[in-house]
C-alpha cells in the first residue's frame, strides 16, 4: 500500500479510537454525575428533608397521572390511584388523599352495585401504600398515610368525605405477603379506620381522629 494512504488510513483509525474514547467519558461522566445527584436526594430524603421528600413525592404522584394502566389492575382501582394527591409531609412520612365510589354493573337486567365504595377505596388504599413505600425514586418512607373520599349526596347537593384512614407503616408492610393477600386484609393489617352503618355502608369518618400518626388504629366498624 502507498505510504501517504497508509498513515491516511492510521489517521482515521486514530480519530475514531479517540472519538469513542471520548464519548465512553462523557457518557460516564454523565452516569457518575446522575449516580452523585441520586445519593444526594436520597441522602436528603432520609435526613428528614421536608422540602425534598415533598419535590421527590408530588413528581411521583404527578407521574401516576400519566402512567399506563398496570395489567390485572381493575380500571376503577386505577382511577383512584390517579387521584391521589400529596396533602402534607413530615421527615419521617407523607399523607396522600384519594377517592372511591362504588361499582355498579347489570345484573338480572337491573343496575345494581356490585362492589361498595368501602371495599373499593380498600383496593385504592392498597395500591397506593404500595407504591408509596416501594416505588417512590430516592425515597424510603417509614409511613404513609391515605386518606379515602367518597361521594355523598344530598338534598343541597353532593360532597365527598372520609370513608377510610389507614396508616401503613414500613415495619409492617415489610412483612406482608402483598400478592397473596385481598386489599382489606392489608387494610386490616394496617389498622385501618372506618364505620358502618347497619346496612353495611361506609359513614364519613374524620381522618384526624384515632390514633396519632405512626401507631396503628384500632380496626373497628360498628356492630
Amino acid at each position: 500500500m502507498h505510504p501517504v494512504l497508509l498513515a491516511a488510513s492510521d489517521y482515521g483509525l486514530v480519530v475514531a479510537c479517540g472519538f469513542v474514547l471520548l464519548l465512553f467519558l462523557v457518557i460516564g461522566w454523565v452516569v457518575v454525575q446522575g449516580t452523585r445527584a441520586q445519593m444526594f436526594w436520597r441522602q436528603r430524603a432520609d435526613d428528614g428533608d421536608v422540602e425534598i421528600i415533598s419535590m421527590l413525592v408530588a413528581d411521583e404522584v404527578t407521574r401516576w397521572r400519566t402512567m399506563r394502566m398496570p395489567k390485572d389492575l381493575e380500571p376503577g382501582v386505577w382511577h383512584g390511584v390517579q387521584s391521589a394527591e400529596l396533602t402534607d409531609v413530615k421527615p419521617d412520612g407523607v399523607r396522600l388523599s384519594a377517592t372511591a365510589e362504588g361499582q355498579y354493573a347489570m345484573v338480572g337486567g337491573r343496575r345494581q352495585q356490585v362492589s361498595s365504595a368501602l371495599l373499593e377505596g380498600m383496593k385504592v388504599t392498597a395500591k397506593i401504600a404500595d407504591m408509596a413505600l416501594y416505588d417512590i425514586p430516592n425515597v424510603r418512607l417509614p409511613w404513609v398515610q391515605v386518606d379515602i373520599y367518597s361521594t355523598y349526596r344530598d338534598d343541597e347537593g353532593s360532597t365527598q368525605r372520609c370513608v377510610i384512614s389507614t396508616t401503613a407503616r414500613r415495619e409492617i408492610a415489610d412483612d406482608l405477603a402483598w400478592e397473596e393477600l385481598e386489599a382489606e386484609a392489608v387494610v386490616r393489617a394496617f389498622g385501618g379506620r372506618f364505620l358502618l352503618d347497619d346496612r353495611g355502608n361506609p359513614l364519613p369518618i374524620d381522618p384526624d381522629e384515632g390514633a396519632p400518626v405512626g401507631v396503628p388504629a384500632a380496626y373497628y366498624k360498628d356492630d
